[in-house]
């Protein structure tokens, strides 16, 4: 198995003691050791998984899309092999999937956004939906040929697009209404045709999820960067767009978590990642002025009414019940998950 039986506790020193941590925690390992292959290992997910399995004992290779990456020193993943290949290559990545054999598959590479997916609704689908298909056809030629292989796509709740219900589980009927949602819907359907078909295919419905290496194009990190700024006297003012959208905010090592338990799970299947806890960006915004000594953030944030995406949900909440039954539980709360991140840029900006 990849995960450890008990539920992993965030440390007394907050949540960047997680994240610390992550350097000399060893996870228990009761079925041996594996061989794990992480699409997009290089992004916020993929860096926390590939650390865990890592420190677990396992063989990990990770996949980027590009070079240069790949081919720079990441002192921060030691023991992680790196590959150069690309979801849209379908010969490349078939041929690498053929040639390490891996037990375990973590599809978790995508080339956007939900906002970039807007301007770029044909890259969306071809790398978050084919591409995970490309994928998926790999694992299951190696299953055919008698190696036996688990595979977890990380889906996203934009699947739901803007459900009339709240909170939304696995029965939630899915309804994508941004680029980035379809390409996400049509490969988490592809999941469940491969596991019907006998291969052992399942999703991490994942909510959103931050952590100190999420990248500004996310709004989560650029409020932390924007507030610290603000505080340093570096600048005046942040500038957002709708604010009043819903989320269902948790921490990333917690979700990784939640996949390793997914992919070790004894059957199957389709779960959602969520705390089950709606806050709204403008909570957010106000616990990242907090942190600073700032309450009167009001007049320091500016509403950009073009930063509106053209179809935003208002509230996506998950309802993790299922994932539950597997013993896991979030164990950073929101208001630690602004935390982190508005450490992580504090002590960023004071270097």
């Amino acid at each position: 198995m990849l995960s450890s039986s008990p539920a992993h506790r965030a440390p007394a020193n907050g949540p960047l003691g997680w994240l610390n941590s992550c350097r000399s925690r060893r996870v228990v390992v009761t079925s041996g050791r594996h061989r794990a292959l992480i699409t997009g290992v290089l992004g916020q997910d993929g860096w926390y998984l590939a650390r865990r399995l890592a420190d677990a004992g396992h063989e990990v290779h990770g996949t980027d899309r590009h070079a240069e990456r790949v081919n720079t020193r990441h002192d921060d993943l030691p023991g992680v092999q790196l590959h150069h290949a690309d979801l849209v290559d379908e010969r490349a990545m078939g041929h690498l999937v053929q040639e390490l054999e891996p037990t375990h598959i973590f599809n978790l590479a995508g080339s956007t956004s939900v906002a970039r997916s807007w301007s770029h609704p044909a890259e969306s689908a071809e790398v978050l939906g084919v591409g995970a298909v490309r994928l998926l056809a790999a694992a299951w030629d190696l299953h055919a040929h008698g190696h036996p292989v688990r595979f977890l796509q990380a889906s996203s709740a934009e699947i739901f697009g803007d459900p009339p219900v709240s909170p939304q589980n696995e029965d939630t009927p899915i309804a994508p209404v941004t680029p980035y949602g379809a390409a996400k819907a049509f490969a988490h359907s592809m999941v469940g045709v491969y596991r019907r078909r006998g291969l052992f295919a399942s999703t991490a419905i994942l909510y959103n999820h931050e952590s100190p290496r999420r990248p500004e194009s996310f709004v989560a990190a650029k409020i932390a960067r924007g507030v610290a700024e603000i505080a340093a006297g570096q600048r005046e003012k942040l500038t957002l767009g709708n604010i009043d959208a819903a989320r269902d905010w948790g921490f990333a090592p917690d979700y990784v978590d939640a996949m390793c338990r997914i992919i070790d799970a004894p059957a199957a299947g389709d779960h959602v990642v969520a705390t089950g806890e709606a806050r709204s960006v403008r909570d957010f915004v106000a616990a990242a002025f907090r942190m600073v000594g700032i309450e009167d953030w009001e007049r320091r944030v500016e509403i950009d009414r073009s930063l509106f995406r053209p179809a935003d949900p208002l509230s996506l909440v998950g309802d993790a019940t299922k994932l539950r039954s597997l013993g896991w539980r979030p164990t950073v709360t929101f208001e630690g998950v602004v935390e982190a991140l508005m450490t992580a840029q504090i002590q960023h900006l004071s270097v």
